[in-house]
């Protein structure tokens, strides 16, 4: 079943899935779902083998704006979720803020309390090969931009183990992918497992790829005039390798970060401030160990 996942997350970005196709998957581990928001999956439930984060503690999703009163409901008393953090930009939080639902904490930082990120990408370093340089750039800024909110989420971890998380973005794809990667990668997940979650959202997004593409274009400055021509953008390389998500992009993040930090711990340490012994209990944490009952 994960391999007919991973296949169909290899969908080009400019092919629609059926709903005959996405309907089945959605309804499959990780996913789950809640109305009102997409992307939403439970990292937990990714891999049965361990080390694994337990499942019902750490789920990562989309925009929760629409949030249905069912679905909010759903988060709080069917998810167990008691806190939200929002990965995303002043800009975006102010447009679209999460719903206020009693019994659940909502931490949003702007870009991690620092800078704000809401200034259009530069396609050019996508131009090459499947872009994977602009991934590395754009995720590194990520790393630095988020820092802060990445900071809270590990303290919850360390602190509060027996309260469950959620984190989203817009997408759920490049912010919320950033930090799930790293969760996973100091849980010690399979970094081929790792990779599949990053190449999940090709299908947890599918409901609202077209929206999102578009979003993408303004944002990008490949925005072909007031109706804008998904084919027309897709015929540039660089935007169609930003709209993709390919398995290269990751692994040359991974890779930058263990050449720039040592891995995903070093930056915990180093640019988050964790010490050895906390960075032992976030881990310990995210498997169970030392929990909290």
């Amino acid at each position: 079943m994960a391999s007919q996942l991973r296949s169909l997350a290899e969908t080009d970005v400019r092919t629609h899935i059926p709903p005959e196709t996405l309907l089945p998957a959605l309804q499959q581990p990780p996913f789950i779902y809640v109305p009102g928001t997409f992307n939403l999956r439970d990292i937990g439930l990714l891999t049965d083998a361990l080390p694994k984060i337990r499942p019902g503690f750490i789920y990562r999703s989309g925009g929760l704006a629409q949030l249905s009163g069912e679905g909010q409901a759903a988060l709080r008393d069917q998810l167990g979720v008691r806190r939200i953090f929002d990965l995303r930009s002043q800009a975006e939080h102010a447009a679209s803020p999460d719903p206020e639902i009693e019994g659940i904490e909502v931490v949003w930082l702007g870009s991690g309390g620092t800078t704000e990120q809401d200034a259009k990408v530069d396609l050019a370093p996508f131009a090459e090969g499947e872009g994977e340089k602009g991934y590395v750039a754009m995720y590194f800024e990520i790393l630095d931009g988020y820092k802060g909110v990445f900071r809270e989420v590990l303290r919850s971890v360390r602190d509060k183990p027996e309260e469950s998380i959620l984190f989203h973005c817009t997408a759920g794809r490049d912010r919320t992918g950033v930090l799930a990667g790293m969760l996973e990668s100091l849980a010690g997940y399979d970094p081929k497992v790792v990779q599949t979650d990053f190449l999940l959202t090709r299908i947890g997004y599918e409901p609202a790829r077209e929206q999102l593409v578009k979003f993408a274009m303004k944002w990008s400055g490949a925005d072909t005039g007031d109706e804008p021509d998904l084919e027309l953008s897709y015929n540039i390389p660089a935007f169609y390798n930003l709209v993709s998500l390919k398995a290269s992009c990751w692994d040359a993040f991974v890779d930058a970060v263990k050449k720039d930090y040592g891995g995903f711990e070093g930056y915990v340490t180093k640019v988050l401030g964790f010490s050895d012994d906390h960075l032992v209990k976030i881990k310990d944490h995210l498997v169970g160990k030392g929990r909290i009952e």
